[in-house]
């Protein structure tokens, strides 16, 4: 894989899983200085699913996110500044500062929004795709979803309904091992999530989630089918996360060993020493990536701390009824 893809490409895809880091590692510590209200879900460890998906996808693509998020918007060609303006709950945000963590959204890039409800992303896709395949414009939707959101109706519900319809849709489960505290393999009885793909007629495959190659490889082949018309693939990418389900989270369901062993398998970490190995990477290169990512983050928080507040008067603005 690393032979049939451009050094710049590999490049891109690592520089984009470390910003990914970046924005959540800063995220998080503005969280703790109380800058940032409510609580955020962070997805530290799963960032080659967001960014191995996302880069089997044309821009006009579309992606329906999870209140786990970050990573995907980001994936997709988010503007960290906005991003980090939309956080810190100011004007300049994707959403005016009225989404925050949970619901951040980018129309134009196709991002067309995270959902805090479990599950509540997949009956959209559905939707999309229909929409895409009345339009006939040969987009693709891809919906994120979680382990804990594949025991929903909703998601049996939605790809029944893309499978009978071959709807251009992608299901990713991101398989991080636990709904909430709840262990993957107490919630249900297969072994493997993609296995339930067979109930509703549509390939499912399970992958490496903590491979970014891995990940991008199985995207591009279930992408490419349903831009071909062929229907939707359920596709399971096997991740960790490596803080807990949200900042109220005290993990008090996993070991420190257990986090010790995923973080052993580091995604970027594996895609660093390939490419050095591989000669993709000169010395120095990835600290030099590192320290550009961080510097672009630190101008994001720069640029969400100087923005505007906003105006109380306009909160009724876009509200339905």
């Amino acid at each position: 894989m690393v032979e049939a893809l451009p050094a710049e490409r590999l490049r891109a895809m690592l520089r984009t899983m470390l910003l990914i880091r970046a924005f959540e590692e800063k995220a998080e510590e503005l969280y703790g200085a109380g800058l940032v209200h409510g609580t955020m879900h962070l997805s530290i460890g799963q960032e080659a699913v967001a960014v191995g998906i996302c880069e089997a996808l044309r821009p006009d693509d579309y992606i329906l996110s999870t209140h786990r998020g970050h990573g995907h918007c980001l994936a997709k060609g988010a503007d960290v500044r906005r991003m980090m303006a939309e956080f810190l709950g100011k004007e300049t945000g994707y959403c005016r500062g009225r989404g925050g963590s949970m619901h951040i959204a980018d129309l134009e890039s196709g991002n067309l929004g995270a959902n805090g409800i479990v599950a509540g992303g997949l009956p959209i896709a559905a939707g999309v795709g229909l929409s895409i395949q009345i339009r006939r414009t040969g987009q693709v939707c891809v919906a994120f979803f979680g382990d804990g959101a594949a025991n929903e109706g909703a998601f049996h519900e939605s790809l029944n309904l893309a499978s009978i319809w071959e709807l251009p849709v992608v299901f990713v489960c991101e398989n991080n091992q636990y709904a909430m505290s709840m262990p993957v393999r107490q919630s249900m009885r297969v072994e493997r999530i993609a296995d339930r793909a067979c109930a509703y007629g549509i390939p499912g495959r399970t992958v490496d989630g903590m491979d970014v190659l891995a990940v991008f490889a199985a995207a591009q082949e279930a992408v490419a089918r349903a831009r071909q018309g062929h229907g939707p693939t359920l596709l399971e990418c096997v991740t960790y996360r490596y803080r807990g389900h949200s900042k109220s989270d005290r993990q008090r369901y996993r070991s420190r060993e257990e986090v010790q062993r995923w973080r052993a398998r580091d995604p970027i970490e594996q895609l660093r020493r390939l490419l050095e190995s591989s000669g993709v990477f000169g010395g120095g290169e990835y600290e030099r990536l590192v320290r550009e990512v961080r510097e672009q983050v630190e101008e994001a928080v720069r640029f969400a701390e100087a923005s505007p507040e906003p105006d109380p008067a306009a909160l009724l603005e876009a509200v339905y009824a």
